[in-house]
């Protein structure tokens, strides 16, 4: 048998694999909607290329959306924020989802 000695990873759910990452934000467990970058990879600027350090906002705003609910205008996961009835732009989510979410993480 001709195998690498870090080929495969360890055999785990994604969910563990996912808390095993040290140093990553949690966001970065999903795709980003901004930079179109993998889950587990880092964002990008679109035009160059170049990994960033940080995670885009927009990548925190989904993850935000789809783990918690929202206690500012009681939707559940995946349901949109909204005021007075209209989706706040570009997907934004209120703080207090924010906090929800960073709880969950936790």
């Amino acid at each position: 048998m001709n195998r690498t000695r870090y080929g495969q990873p360890a055999p785990m759910p994604d969910s563990i694999r996912h808390f095993m990452r040290t140093g990553q934000h949690p966001a970065r467990s999903i795709p980003c909607p901004r930079c179109g970058a993998a889950a587990h990879r880092p964002c990008r600027i679109p035009s160059r290329g170049v990994p960033l350090a940080q995670v885009h906002q927009q990548r925190i705003d989904a993850r935000a959306q789809l783990v918690a609910c929202c206690p500012t205008c009681q939707v559940t996961p995946t349901v949109p924020c909204h005021t007075a009835g209209r989706a706040l732009d570009n997907g934004a989510v209120h703080p207090a989802r924010h906090t929800e979410a960073d709880r969950s993480a936790a």
